[in-house]
């Protein structure tokens, strides 16, 4: 009865990696303002994931656990949904915004996970398809928060501060193409090798 820490992490550094309304926040803000004036946006949003695991941890894992059906069927749903934004990031390009005015807070950050279906699709996945039946809500909702934390903290500066970068570079290319179908397919692996790995 365990969390598969490993297994959770490429698929956390997978969807926190791919573009996203979170990400795509993060491009536009850092493309117009720098990275040292996204900070605090940067850090809202790394922090507002937090305000909605923690519920979803205890909620899910504790309906899962008096309802095992549930556990299964959140699991599939999960998956399929995970599989769909897959689906449409190997087809996305990358296009930058700009922003104007004053650079986005921290309050603003915070708004941005809650308001994310990816967000809660992902923290939903991650307790139905990487989650034993029967782990400790407290173990679980700890191991997921950590993760999703260690992979915004680690990636979410990177959109910031590199993201126009990157997409300049690779915009209208070939290696535009390879680089969203690479993230597609990352993801949908993750996931179904997650939910064979705990079945």
């Amino acid at each position: 009865m365990s969390v598969s820490a490993l297994s959770f992490a490429v698929f956390a550094a997978s969807q926190v990696g791919t573009p996203g309304p979170a990400n795509m926040a993060l491009l536009a803000t850092g493309a117009a303002h720098g990275l040292r004036r996204a900070l605090p946006f940067v850090g809202g949003v790394v922090l507002g994931k937090q305000l909605i695991i923690w519920p979803i941890g205890f909620g899910l894992m504790g309906v899962a656990a008096q309802v095992p059906w549930l556990f299964a069927a959140l699991k599939w749903a999960s998956a399929a949904y995970i599989c769909w934004l897959a689906w449409r990031v190997a087809g996305m390009k990358l296009q930058p915004g700009d922003a104007a005015g004053d650079a986005p807070g921290f309050a603003a950050g915070l708004a941005v996970h809650p308001l994310n279906p990816k967000a809660w699709a992902m923290i939903a996945t991650g307790f139905t398809s990487f989650t034993a039946p029967g782990t400790p809500l407290l173990q679980a909702t700890a191991t997921v928060a950590v993760i999703l934390l260690a992979m915004q903290l680690l990636l979410h500066p990177v959109w910031a501060g590199a993201g126009q970068l990157i997409a300049r570079t690779v915009a209208g290319t070939r290696a535009e193409r390879t680089l969203m179908v690479t993230l597609a397919l990352l993801t949908v692996a993750s996931v179904f090798y997650a939910i064979w790995g705990t079945s």
